[in-house]
């Protein structure tokens, strides 16, 4: 099973999907909405001039939106289909961005310490079967003082759907439909892996990076997962309710390279 081709095959067809997507809102971002959420915005340090490796980047709305922050930016992806949209949304914009299609994994084989920021955000762990290889490409990447950030989904909502939390050298293989509201029904094969909190917090750790902070949410800004309740006071936050209490559905790490 060649799980990298499988799942660039899902992800092109999705990047049809997306690009037409309420979701997404690429009509929003064109106008020039950010498509960062309040969490991202709220802990990413001053991008002014920070050479800036955005990994996983889809077709580049965050990595454009952070380079409209000031950052100078590099996005990977493993997509071809979205690697063209991300290009052809910088050619539009006049937003200056330079985007690789390739496995992170692989990119992380070859990648110089060039960068000051490394960013990664949403749905973006569970398509790697090997963080420490993950922890290594982010070290590998950064300059000395650089800066990771990631904003993930909590493992923990992946139990309430039915996955394992802990993690398992055996992917989820399964045939599904994609997240936006504009998915008709189509299904792609994808190949995943549950990973824990603590899994990803180890693998920077190993890989020498020093984490400065570790925060969770009792909210999604996304509403993506069944069963979620739009928070009454503040509409852009959604929750997952357990005998009336939040459940954890977001984490963030920041961590720096000596």
């Amino acid at each position: 099973m060649d799980y990298l081709e499988l799942n660039k095959a899902a992800w092109n067809q999705r990047t049809q999907i997306h690009i037409h997507s309420k979701f997404y809102d690429v009509a929003g971002f064109v106008s020039g909405q950010s498509s960062l959420t309040e969490i991202e915005l709220g802990e990413l340090p001053p991008l002014q001039n920070k050479r800036l490796l955005h990994l996983q980047c889809h077709f580049g709305l965050d990595t454009l939106s952070l380079a409209r922050m000031g950052a100078i930016v590099t996005g990977v992806d493993l997509s071809d289909a979205a690697i063209e949209k991300a290009n052809e949304l910088s050619k539009e914009l006049a937003i200056e961005a330079d985007f690789v299609c390739q496995d992170i994994l692989a990119f992380g084989q070859t990648v110089q310490s060039q960068f000051d920021v490394v960013f990664t955000s949403f749905g973006v762990l569970c398509w790697l079967p090997d963080l420490s290889a993950w922890a290594n490409t982010i070290a590998n990447s950064l300059v000395s003082g650089g800066q990771f950030y990631i904003a993930e989904f909590h493992p923990f909502a992946d139990v309430i759907q039915g996955y394992s939390y802990f993690h398992s050298i055996q992917p989820d293989i399964e045939k599904e439909g994609t997240y936006t509201e504009n998915c008709s029904g189509d299904l792609q094969t994808v190949v995943t892996w549950p990973h824990t909190l603590s899994d990803a917090i180890n693998a920077l750790i190993k890989a020498g990076l020093i984490i400065t902070s570790v925060n969770e949410y009792d909210f999604s800004p996304y509403n993506c997962f069944k069963g979620l309740k739009r928070n009454k006071t503040n509409p852009n936050r959604f929750q997952l309710l357990y005998h009336n209490k939040p459940l954890p559905l977001v984490y963030s790490i920041c961590a720096v390279k000596e």
